[in-house]
């Protein structure tokens, strides 16, 4: 997978065309990722299918909790529909922090992820469901015939999630972007791997890195503060203290999330942070410490906030996975 994530912050008609120019540098897959507070990424994703040729295109990651989860499977049927069978079912946890500000507790989250998939691919074969777990559904089906097969990615960043995914699923978008994080996420999945049935055919695994790409370094850094931030605050205790970071700091900037004050978060954020959870630099510095992360990946997806002039940064990354 050479990858890359749109953000439907930006209107429609500008992800659409950011999604074409992807297409043209080389990207194969397009993912919007999915937040209450963005524009709705199945609307950008529909746009996208009749922009675009041959790119994959899904969610990542959906979560299972703002939406229910058989009609989520519905929504990426939809865009295998309409894309011509170039679907990807991006599913995740979601953010704790943006999800309590709907009122949402994120309960038992493996399992919620692995349900969902497990019944969405039901659906998309044909079959009514019953479920009565982290989720209900009763005699649910799909009135409509799903053409193909949607491959799923599990979002994770967990070792629980990411050895479930390594199982369960077709691929594993492992949020990180520091080669120590993706070595010690290579032997999460080697050991996943262990218990894979057979049947389920191979396995990718992803890296989903957020990546800030331009010529000028310093305003490449400055432009992945927002999503650092987003990174730092849900990070767990074991990821601060992987690469040192101040758990206070790192509590403070998700508090700060969680009650909406997004400016203060942005500007907590440290340079280790940014270090630690973003590709942020120069070409020739992103290329370097991609090709550190590939030692232990299969894939790379180019993840916000792609860099200060979104055009200009999706060149040089698909000049750089090039």
């Amino acid at each position: 997978m050479r990858g890359i994530e749109l953000t439907p912050e930006h209107p429609i008609e500008q992800v659409t065309d950011l999604a074409v120019a992807a297409e043209q540098v080389g990207f194969d897959t397009v993912l919007a990722s999915c937040h209450y507070f963005n524009r709705d990424p199945y609307v950008a994703l529909s746009r996208i299918a009749d922009a675009t040729d041959e790119v994959a295109l899904g969610p990542a990651a959906a979560n299972p909790y703002d939406t229910h989860p058989v009609a989520l499977a519905s929504r990426v049927a939809t865009i295998q529909e309409v894309s011509d069978g170039r679907a990807v079912f991006g599913i995740g946890p979601g953010d704790r922090s943006t999800l309590s500000a709907l009122g949402v507790e994120r309960d038992s989250p493996l399992r919620r992820v692995l349900e969902t998939f497990k019944t969405a691919r039901d659906l998309w074969a044909g079959e009514s469901v019953d479920v009565d777990g982290t989720f209900r559904a009763a005699d649910a089906d799909l009135e409509y015939e799903v053409p193909g097969e949607i491959p799923v990615y599990v979002g994770a960043q967990g070792p629980h999630m990411i050895r479930m995914a390594a199982k369960h699923a077709d691929g594993v978008l492992y949020n990180g972007s520091h080669p120590r994080d993706v070595a010690w996420a290579a032997d999460q999945v080697e050991q996943g791997l262990v218990d894979r049935p057979d049947e389920r055919g191979q396995f990718e695994f992803a890296v989903y890195a957020s990546v800030s790409i331009a010529e000028d370094e310093a305003a490449a850094r400055e432009a992945a503060r927002p999503p650092v931030a987003f990174i730092a605050g849900g990070a767990a205790p074991p990821v601060l203290d992987r690469h040192d970071l101040d758990r206070e700091r790192a509590d403070e900037i998700g508090a700060a999330i969680e009650n909406g004050s997004f400016s203060e978060a942005f500007g907590l954020v440290t340079e280790e942070m940014i270090d630690a959870f973003c590709i942020a630099g120069t070409p020739a510095k992103v290329e370097s410490e991609i090709e550190a992360v590939l030692e232990y990946a299969d894939g790379f997806v180019v993840g916000a906030p792609l860099g200060p002039d979104l055009e200009r940064a999706i060149e040089l990354a698909g000049a750089v996975l090039r």
